[in-house]
């Protein structure tokens, strides 16, 4: 048959003609019809069931492949540089034992309050008062302060500061307040609050 009367074999075929049961009889434009709209379903039937969820689950493995392979990267890097995280380690270790040796015990407060005492009168102050304040928990180590007030002049008072700074035992000083005695010359009352620190170890 050719193409011109295939075609109106098809202009004259009625879709209420089709014959399920008999479809041999269908004219070959219509078969042909069928059959790619057959090979179509079978196609997106097959990517919807199928190769959709494989796609679904390939993008899941992708991504936890990108993610192990991070992981990996972590681990090994880690391991690569294990002896050098081991020395920093021991290093830290050294340096914690040696600032928390620089941390008084409670024997050791009234030595601290003593040294206090002779470094401010050794920069030429005048001791007006130093108490012990309630101490404080912290997460490691226990804060103790300490009220101290003094009255000099102003190098006296930057002599006092620097000379607190050098003691062997951990102390900082906080919360200044400096004002003038009001009296004659240029004598300055200071208030300060040092603070001392105790390891917790065993508490």
């Amino acid at each position: 048959m050719s193409l011109a009367d295939s075609l109106k074999s098809l202009n004259e075929f009625d879709i209420n003609d089709l014959d399920v049961n008999n479809a041999g009889i269908w004219p070959m434009p219509v078969k042909i019809i069928v059959a790619l709209l057959l090979f179509g379903l079978i196609l997106g039937g097959g990517y919807w069931f199928f190769i959709k969820d494989q796609y679904a689950q390939l993008d899941r493995v992708e991504k936890q492949e990108v993610e192990l392979k991070g992981d990996y990267e972590q681990k090994a890097y880690k391991v690569a540089n294990l002896p050098v995280f081991k020395k920093q380690m021991a290093e830290m270790e050294e340096t914690f034992g040696a600032l928390v040796k620089q941390l008084p015990s409670d024997t050791e407060v009234p030595g601290l309050l003593e040294d206090i005492t002779n470094t401010a009168r050794g920069s030429g102050l005048e001791l007006q008062e130093i108490k012990l304040q309630p101490e404080q928990q912290r997460d490691f180590y226990i804060e103790l302060p300490i009220n101290i007030q003094v009255r000099g002049t102003y190098h006296e008072l930057a002599s006092f500061v620097s000379s607190i700074a050098g003691l062997p035992r951990i102390v900082t000083l906080h919360d200044f307040t400096i004002k003038p005695t009001g009296g004659e010359g240029d004598l300055l009352d200071m208030q300060v609050q040092a603070r001392t620190y105790r390891y917790r170890a065993g508490e």
